[in-house]
């Protein structure tokens, strides 16, 4: 379920129109961008909870989808971080001219591949990125930007998903910023266990509390 005061917008760069929802409560201290893996979009069903309760604590949020429908359908553009990187530069790039949102802080949340598009992003071009936070995420396919990385990062990850936890330590190691891992016990990869989900939303805001409302 998404949104309902959530504004569609489209991010355009040259003929590329990526579509978007936009959400900004009434004196947001920042702005979280939600980068979508595996070819999952704006509609994700778990950002957008996530989402809602980010919004809740009064933060405003962008989730879009950095992929058109046709490249969605090609996985190696889904597993392309280059490419989704890119369109989160493009996104955030939109967010600093929008007048909704150009005064505000950024955070970036990324799930699945969205993780390493979002790291890659924050190394690439920190200006304005205050914290990162992957859920279920695969940091290490970001692996050469990861010591380039500046902003607070959170890894969150499933206690039964035995791989990807794996593949966070090895990034969480190659990480030299402030950073903090944490293992959500009994759940997969996809949170779907009674409670995970709410947990993954509850560590991801007090995350941004600390660093998006922080004064400079």
């Amino acid at each position: 379920m998404t949104d309902r005061s959530a504004q569609a917008v489209q991010i355009t760069g040259g003929r590329l129109i990526l579509a978007g929802l936009l959400s900004v409560p009434a004196g947001a201290p920042g702005l979280v961008i939600f980068a979508h893996g595996s070819g999952s979009g704006r509609l994700s069903p778990r950002n957008n909870f996530v989402a809602r309760h980010l919004q809740q604590a009064g933060f405003a949020t962008l989730l879009l989808d950095l992929l058109t429908e046709e490249e969605a359908d090609d996985r190696r553009k889904v597993f392309n971080i280059d490419l989704l990187a890119e369109r989160l530069l493009l996104a955030k790039g939109w967010s600093e001219t929008d007048p909704r949102t150009r005064h505000l802080k950024i955070g970036y949340f990324g799930a699945s591949t969205g993780a390493g598009a979002a790291l890659q992003a924050a190394a690439r071009e920190p200006s304005n990125i205050k914290a990162v936070v992957s859920r279920g995420g695969r940091p290490d396919l970001a692996e050469s930007y990861l010591p380039s990385v500046t902003v607070p990062t959170l890894l969150i990850i499933g206690g039964h998903d035995e791989p990807v936890i794996e593949m966070n330590q090895v990034a969480y190691d190659l990480l030299t910023c402030e950073k903090r891992l944490i293992i959500v016990p009994g759940a997969t990869h996809l949170f779907e266990e009674p409670g995970t989900l709410e947990q993954v939303a509850e560590h991801a805001c007090k995350w941004f509390q600390a660093y998006l409302k922080r004064s400079e």
